[in-house]
């Protein structure tokens, strides 16, 4: 349909298409790909000896140690993998801010669904398997994990169906997410995090447990990050809609704007602490640059410590 929501976007994707998405940390695919793999195999880097038990390949045998220890040992390789990721996007009431955009400007919800299609391109393109889930206060669809190109069309068809309008609930819905991804892989959570501090942080926790690799993609509005607003105004909630505040904002510029610092701040450092990596997003940003940036930055972090 003609006014259907554009998130997949030829612009940004030719900006990321160059680059990668790896996993920082070992996760369990399911074909050869990118990725470090816990299973053993016979490849290019050695990780293990096990005994020799008939049928083995002979040619795996290890002669060096069966010189030195009189055992027939074989040698073990760690395999690479493809790459399971599970994009967690919000799609509660407070990602269609603002209400009515300009005609050059995204919400955010816009912008966090342009953002996952562009994921999800870039990790089908390299044969990685993504899948979708979409939730607010509680999961409103799913699209398993795969790595068939065709399924980047249900992928997408998925976020054009999809307006943000409930309340957000991560304290209900993290751990249920958390339980349902059993094999360890990457995930990555796209949301502005408007709700309780402690509920998305042992939400995060409860991945992290389960070994995911987690990347956290904090988007925020513009207005949400300057709050530029001059003249008295009224203030509505975009979850709570019976909240409404008029008020003179040049005298809480300064206070708000203290406030948001320090709840970035305090979520950064938790994702630190805790091995998770974590970017902000503003929607003031070309997506294309911040895209291309943030898995570049990435890219080099991983082959610096490699």
């Amino acid at each position: 349909m003609s006014d259907s929501p554009n998130y997949y976007r030829p612009e940004v994707l030719s900006k990321i298409s160059r680059l990668e998405l790896r996993a920082r940390r070992v996760v369990e695919g399911f074909v050869s790909g990118l990725h470090k793999s816990p299973y053993k195999g016979f490849s290019v880097e050695f990780a293990d000896h096990r005994q020799y038990v008939p049928g083995d390949d002979v040619r795996h045998l290890d002669w060096r140690a069966y010189a030195k220890t009189d055992r027939l040992l074989i040698k073990e390789y760690e395999v690479e993998t493809n790459l399971r990721t599970h994009i967690v996007l919000d799609c509660s009431r407070s990602m269609a801010y603002p209400e009515h955009p300009d005609s050059d400007r995204m919400t955010k919800w816009e912008y966090a669904a342009t953002t996952a299609a562009c994921i999800a391109h870039l990790l089908l393109h390299q044969q990685d398997g993504v899948g979708l889930t979409l939730f607010d206060k509680r999961i409103r669809r799913q699209q398993p994990v795969s790595a068939n190109r065709a399924s980047l069309v249900g992928f997408i068809r998925a976020l054009e169906e999809t307006t943000p309008d409930e309340a957000t609930d991560t304290k209900t819905v993290f751990p249920h997410l958390a339980e349902q991804m059993p094999r360890r892989g990457m995930v990555v959570l796209i949301s502005d995090l408007l709700t309780d501090f402690d509920d998305i942080v042992n939400g995060l926790q409860r991945l992290r447990f389960r070994q995911h690799d987690v990347l956290v993609l904090h988007v925020l509005d513009r207005d949400e990050l300057e709050f530029p607003f001059t003249e008295q105004t009224l203030f509505e909630g975009m979850e709570d809609l019976d909240v409404e505040i008029r008020t003179d904002p040049q005298s809480l510029r300064s206070a708000y704007l203290e406030a948001v610092q320090s709840f970035v701040s305090r979520l950064r450092a938790t994702c630190l602490d805790h091995a998770i990596d974590y970017e902000l997003l503003s929607t003031a940003d070309p997506l294309d640059v911040t895209l291309a940036r943030y898995l570049g930055n990435r890219l080099h972090r991983q082959r610096s410590t490699a």
